[in-house]
């Protein structure tokens, strides 16, 4: 009996063993796996610009970001003839990917005439290193080329995540102001400004793009977003006071042209956002920009890829048939397409009208971009540049 229980006992004991060590090995296994997916986040995506084109990174005007993961990317571009600056900001929030596909866009794609072009088409970088908590948002997003190939980029997440930046308060206080905010508007870019020089990650960011703004004398700028389609604020120019003639002539053109979009007063007791402190604390003129995204909204179904590049979103059609949403809504959806070309046909119209409501001498000229109804139909695959590129 005694030699009968060791046996089974050395018999179950090595099953035991065996057993965990095969789990150890799984989870490792897994663990392995989940890491090199995440770290492959890391990687930044390719952009193939225009010739004249002059790349440089943001630390070139705010030497502390250098080396760090917030520094980014900026393309500046002049023309022969001297005329105004204008500064594109796309992907302030990475997982509004008409904002930063219209960067894109004006990057590989413009050619300038007059003035200068400069374009930051990933300013919160970090932001792109991982998606949305309990979102299940997509990693990225792909267009077909006309040569068949493809390209693709990430789709983000709303706020940066930086390990300088933890932990995250329960209270976030707006340095300028000392308005006090939900602890995770602490890594919203578009909460941070003007910025601190010597604050948290996104304040020093923030104030990197100041110092751009400030350092470059630029006229006119543009943050671009996308908003979900029940948020009052969608398909709208939000304009600074010191914008809004030459915001409201632009948005009489686009009407005209059957573009219709809102325009918003920048509230003077909403801090931290750019079409307020870019006005408040540069000579610029501010300009945010907002397109329908049903990918970011509450009532959303399934949220994949397709949403993402479609738009096309069956609760999205109840609700719309239910008055519930701020934006005519058809069977046809909001596509990315569309979107982006909302964004780059704005932009295009406010430059037109720089010579009548700023100065003559600050029109800025851009030749190469596709009109709104070539985008549309076409796609943005159409204009991406066919190159060396790593598909995701």
């Amino acid at each position: 009996m005694k030699f009968e229980f060791k046996f089974r006992l050395e018999c179950d004991t090595k099953g035991t063993n065996g057993t965990a060590w095969g789990l150890l090995l799984c989870a490792l296994a897994v663990a392995w796996l989940a890491n090199r997916d995440f770290a492959a986040m890391k990687v930044p995506d390719t952009i193939i610009p225009a010739a004249n084109f002059e790349e440089h990174l943001l630390s070139e005007w705010f030497a502390p970001l250098a080396g760090m993961p917030l520094d980014t990317p900026v393309y500046v571009q002049n023309g022969k003839e001297p005329g105004g600056s204008v500064l594109v900001l796309g992907g302030t929030h990475p997982n509004e990917p008409a904002g930063y596909m219209t960067a894109v866009l004006l990057t590989e794609r413009a050619r300038v005439r007059r003035g200068k072009l400069c374009v930051i088409p990933f300013a919160n970088r970090p932001g792109f290193g991982h998606t949305q908590p309990q979102e299940a948002s997509p990693e990225t997003i792909h267009f077909t080329l006309p040569d068949g190939s493809t390209r693709a980029f990430r789709y983000g997440s709303r706020d940066m995540m930086h390990t300088l930046d933890w932990p995250v308060p329960d209270i976030y206080i707006h340095r300028a102001s000392g308005q006090r905010l939900s602890g995770n508007e602490s890594r919203n870019l578009n909460r941070a400004y003007p910025g601190v020089p010597d604050g948290t990650p996104t304040e020093r960011l923030a104030w990197a793009i100041m110092e751009f703004l400030r350092k470059e004398k630029i006229d006119l700028a543009f943050d671009l977003h996308e908003a979900s389609p029940e948020y009052p604020v969608v398909d709208a120019i939000v304009a600074h006071e010191k914008s809004i003639e030459l915001a409201a002539a632009t948005a009489m053109e686009l009407k005209g042209r059957g573009i219709e979009i809102r325009l918003e007063p920048s509230p003077k007791n909403l801090r931290g956002l750019s079409h307020r402190e870019w006005g408040d604390f540069s000579d610029t003129l501010p300009i945010l920009m907002e397109v329908a995204n049903p990918s970011q909204g509450r009532l959303r179904g399934r949220t994949d890829e397709a949403l993402a590049l479609t738009g096309k979103d069956r609760a999205y059609a109840k609700a719309a048939g239910l008055g519930r949403l701020f934006v005519p809504w058809d069977e046809n959806g909001k596509p990315l397409d569309m979107r982006v070309a909302r964004h780059l046909t704005a932009i295009m119209t406010f430059l037109s009208m720089m010579e009548f409501f700023v100065d003559e001498n600050k029109v800025i000229e851009i030749d190469g971009l596709p009109a709104y109804q070539e985008l549309v139909d076409q796609g943005i695959g159409k204009w991406l540049t066919v190159g060396n590129t790593e598909n995701h």
